[in-house]
């Protein structure tokens, strides 16, 4: 399966709209390739996507970001005509099954949810994966961002977790499934929550490519540093970190990290370091200066994608959070993220799960598959694939795995087991003391777990605090637009 292949069919699956696709690792100094693809769609919707990618090479970053693209663009397509159910979860269960309704319970809500049985819902179908069964899910699990909803009292707030796009549907479900995991293992363990696991490469066999990596970060003055999140299903979780003392002008960059999750290390740990690069030009393009973004984007993307930033429909706290950073020196972000650097242990890489023979796509997909299926865990899944599936797209939905616990305050019975071992004040057992919510959860997992379970939802904000722009970021080119306004000088 060729990068040109790939290229190809992202880019015809695309075509139809206005397409910007260009490099924007020239605004750092590491020269490892990232990209940016923007669409302007017609059809009505006036949707502007965008995607980022990365690699080692000039075809890798382009694939990666016109995968993305397509991701968000075929998402946005078919939440426009995806049939809806109308119901509560209770109705729904009498008249099709326990089995074909998701239970809102399983899925993750917030703490102090006002979810009931008898709440009145919009539902989409999605297919469990091991059985073939249609199951009904809120489509705000399968939505990525509030404008695609019908529905006016979704349960969460919708988020891209879980999309992923290929040449075929094992492809994009390895990707989809990966990324859910990877933010099941890391959630409670980096940023504000960081562990301070680190991982010694100290005399490790790395891949080949892995060694090129670490040798350009270290010509280029960057300290890398990578942290393990979990091995959670035999799969490595891996993050990675770095302190730079020479980013110039291009502060955003100290706050960059690269995630990923893999069956085998040496993949695992070559994605989190190209993303890692990834994260640093990202921030600088997305949220930086319009002078700095016009040295690297073509004059049309900044005459037609740049005036389309929309403040009202940002996220308040993410905007404030990320205006704020934008306005630091290095040295004050520097101090401002240094938990994220801490070590309070390291784990030997070669100690870490292994396997080569994932390679291929199909293989991975199956692998990973058994890995959830093996621990008990249900695989839902969305075909947002284009009609004649040139591409295809999916967003995959594990209920049980948990994500946006400190930013949303979601947690179910995986992350509240967590934080209830590890002895974290953030959770409790019993009635909920002042500033904490209860932890909506099935009458089973509360038995697991041994009773009814809080979350402390005031001290979680002020655990994450001035580092919630770690977690959550404004859409591109929001923070100069606020920059801009009067509120800060501007015209």
């Amino acid at each position: 399966m060729s990068i040109a292949r790939a290229i190809d069919a992202y880019h015809h699956a695309v075509s139809t709209g206005a397409l910007q696709l260009f490099r924007i690792d020239p605004i750092d100094r590491l020269g490892i390739p990232v990209a940016s693809a923007s669409l302007a769609l017609g059809g009505g919707t006036g949707a502007v996507l965008h995607g980022n990618g990365y690699g080692r090479t000039d075809e890798e970053a382009r694939v990666g970001a016109l995968g993305e693209l397509v991701e968000e663009t075929f998402c946005e397509l078919a939440m426009h005509r995806m049939p809806r159910v109308h119901g509560s979860y209770a109705a729904l269960v009498r008249a099709r099954g326990p089995t074909a309704v998701a239970d809102p319970l399983t899925l993750g809500l917030p703490a102090g949810s006002p979810y009931q049985p008898d709440l009145p819902l919009v539902w989409v179908e999605l297919q469990r994966l091991a059985t073939g069964e249609r199951v009904l899910v809120p489509e705000e699990y399968v939505a990525i961002h509030p404008g695609q909803l019908q529905g006016r009292t979704p349960l969460i707030t919708p988020i891209t977790n879980g999309q992923g796009a290929g040449l075929t549907r094992p492809q994009a479900l390895a990707h989809g499934l990966l990324e859910l995991i990877q933010r099941d293992g890391n959630g409670l363990r980096y940023r504000a929550m960081d562990q301070g696991v680190v991982v010694d490469m100290e005399g490790a066999d790395l891949a080949p490519d892995v060694r090129e990596l670490l040798e350009l970060y270290r010509r280029a003055g960057v300290e890398v540093m990578a942290k393990l999140a979990s091995t959670d299903f035999g799969l490595v979780n891996l993050y990675v970190v770095g302190r730079d003392l020479s980013v110039g002008d291009q502060p955003l960059m100290v706050t960059a990290c690269g995630e990923a999750a893999d069956p085998d290390r040496d993949r695992a740990l070559r994605k989190a370091l190209l993303e890692y690069a990834c994260s640093r030009a990202r921030k600088a393009f997305m949220h930086g200066p319009l002078s700095h973004v016009a040295r690297v984007a073509p004059p049309e993307y900044m005459d037609r994608f740049v005036p389309q930033v929309d403040l009202d429909a940002e996220e308040p706290r993410a905007l404030n959070a990320m205006v704020e950073w934008a306005r630091l020196p290095a040295q004050a972000l520097r101090e401002l993220t240094a938990c994220t650097l801490m070590v309070r242990k390291k784990v030997r890489f070669e100690d870490l799960p292994r396997s080569p023979t994932v390679e291929d796509p199909s293989l991975r997909c199956d692998h990973v598959v058994r890995q959830l299926h093996a621990a008990g865990l249900d695989i839902l899944v969305a075909d947002l694939s284009p009609p004649g599936r040139q591409v295809h797209v999916v967003k995959a939905l594990v209920p049980g795995l948990e994500v946006e616990t400190m930013t949303y305050n979601r947690v179910g019975e995986r992350n509240a087991a967590r934080l209830l071992e590890r002895r974290d004040p953030l959770v409790g057992l019993g009635a909920p003391p002042p500033g904490a919510q209860p932890v909506r959860l099935t009458p089973e997992a509360e038995e697991r777990l041994g009773g009814p379970v809080w979350f402390n939802v005031r001290l979680a904000e002020a655990r994450v605090g001035r580092l919630y722009a770690l977690y959550r970021e404004p859409d591109r080119h929001a923070v100069p637009a606020v920059l801009a306004s009067r509120r800060f000088g501007g015209q």
